[in-house]
């Protein structure tokens, strides 16, 4: 069954309607809906993270898109140059989630096929695409969530990290979305929720979610994750990515190295949950994955609180890059597969 969570939805009619994102920043005190008219409303969004998670983002994107065609007044000429104008725009805000580079792809292909059309045309064709991209990724993390499920007998006790749910995708989750099959099926023992520091995603998004849909759950800062596996109280660990690379290499929020580090310490199953579309075949491993470097402020600062010394030097890496060998299976809306990656990854497509 589908999350009664959102991160975006759609309000008025095309040609004066607006996209509204879920603003994430404020959950879980405060649910406040933000009204994005432009394909620059969109960027900044996605960039100051009103809305994030790579499904999410390329269906954002997409509607940006649309929106921001839909403003073009110029000849058709000039057409060209104004999409590549939004295409740079909207591809530069978060480099590392490849969702958004699928679906600006998507819209570049409806643009080809449409090329001289009138820009009404265009307009409502790229709409049409993003309303497709939206409808395929419920359907997808559905089917998504029901493999994952079926990997496991009886109940189960899960760790994850960060946001992989309904707020990061179109509407039900990637490993969330198989935490929700889990529980749906009776085989769900009990969750533990990395708080993911330092934006805690996991503390503030995540654990919001399963209160919200009744998923018994237990919040842990990162530092604990050793712990509990030490303790035998975790079963498998299944989180999602912003990228994979051809040989099966993850880039996931910062921190998901040393999960799968700890899971082949402690013989614990490491699961990456994952839409088809974030799967980059063009790029042969993690090395040639660009990380995402953003403000130092989200280190030293929490809740707008600081929390760290003037002048004190600050990294802040948004994903970090786990090798293939430390993935125990790949699961997606095609089905599960496993080691070696190069071989079995191009078979889902």
């Amino acid at each position: 069954m589908a999350s009664n969570v959102v991160p975006l939805s759609w309000e008025g009619d095309r040609a004066t309607g607006r996209l509204l994102m879920l603003d994430q920043r404020l959950l879980p005190t405060e649910e406040v809906w933000l009204k994005m008219h432009s394909a620059e409303d969109v960027a900044r969004g996605i960039r100051e993270m009103v809305i994030r998670g790579a499904p999410a983002i390329g269906i954002a994107a997409a509607f940006g898109m649309a929106m921001g065609m839909r403003a073009f007044e110029g000849p058709l000429h000039e057409r060209p140059s104004e999409f590549g104008r939004l295409h740079t725009l909207l591809a530069s805000t978060r480099p590392t989630a490849v969702n958004l580079f699928w679906a600006l792809e998507r819209c570049a292909r409806v643009a080809e096929r449409l090329r001289d059309a009138d820009n009404a045309s265009l307009t409502d064709a790229l709409f049409d695409e993003a309303d497709q991209i939206f409808q395929d990724d419920r359907d997808n993390n559905l089917r998504l969530g029901n493999y994952g499920a079926a990997l496991f007998e009886g109940p189960t006790r899960i760790l994850t990290h960060c946001n992989t749910g309904a707020l990061a995708t179109g509407g039900y989750g990637t490993a969330l979305g198989v935490i929700r099959a889990l529980h749906a099926s009776g085989k769900l023992n009990h969750v533990f929720i990395d708080e993911t520091r330092p934006y805690l995603q996991g503390a503030r998004l995540t654990a919001w979610e399963c209160v919200k849909e009744g998923i018994d759950a237990t919040l842990i800062t990162d530092s604990m994750a050793a712990h509990f596996m030490k303790l035998g109280q975790v079963d498998a660990v299944i989180l999602g990515t912003d990228r994979i690379a051809r040989n099966g290499d993850v880039a996931n929020k910062i921190g998901t190295y040393g999960l799968a580090v700890l899971c082949k310490h402690h013989n614990i199953p490491f699961y990456v949950a994952t839409p088809l579309s974030t799967i980059d075949l063009n790029t042969a491993n993690g090395d040639d994955i660009e990380i995402e470097q953003r403000d130092p402020t989200e280190v030293t600062h929490i809740g707008g609180r600081q929390m760290a010394p003037e002048g004190v030097g600050v990294a802040h890496p948004a994903f970090d890059v786990t090798p293939a060998e430390l993935v125990t299976a790949i699961i997606t809306e095609a089905g599960v597969v496993y080691p070696p990656y190069t071989d079995t990854l191009p078979t889902l497509f």
